[in-house]
């Protein structure tokens, strides 16, 4: 039985114990690293975005009161799909321009957060396209995507601001 240790014999060839712990403590880093990697959006929907242009007052949500609007013009109007009878009041998503009927419409990786302050379909102004699902400001729609699109395909998450513990 000399020199037989089922095919183990060579030592070049065997993992050593110490070289099977050294790859067991990647393993949770390997484990890191792909689930980083996942989109940001992995449990979103996906509708279609418009935009609408001011006037943006009075809005369905808080009238007249300018205090309604992010500093940053990165708001929404809520289509049917999300108006949820008013409650969409004030809830803020993550919007991300994903397609367009024309090549090279969307801004590749830039997502941005609006908040609702209006009803698309008692908004003063009317959205560039019909029954879309979110329509946006000017500013949050020529963010996310070319400003002379009509409508584009978005991937779009409610965001929920996490507290610490």
């Amino acid at each position: 039985m000399e020199g037989v240790a089922f095919g183990l014999a060579d030592s070049s060839r065997a993992m050593k114990p110490s070289s099977i712990r050294t790859s067991l403590l990647f393993l949770p880093l390997l484990a890191f690293l792909l689930l980083a990697t996942q989109p940001r959006l992995s449990r979103a929907d996906v509708g279609t975005a418009a935009q609408y242009s001011p006037p943006y007052t009075p809005t369905a949500c808080f009238g007249n009161d300018p205090s309604q609007f992010p500093s940053s013009n990165l708001f929404a109007a809520a289509g049917e799909g999300i108006w949820d009878n008013g409650a969409s009041c004030g809830r803020q998503y993550l919007v991300r321009c994903i397609s367009a009927s024309v090549s090279g419409t969307c801004i590749p990786s830039q997502t941005i957060q609006v908040r609702i302050v209006d009803r698309a379909q008692t908004s003063s102004s009317r959205p560039s396209r019909d029954g879309a699902t979110i329509i946006l400001s000017t500013t949050a729609f020529g963010t996310i995507a070319n400003a002379s699109a009509v409508a584009v395909n978005v991937e779009y998450q409610q965001y929920v601001r996490s507290s610490p513990n």
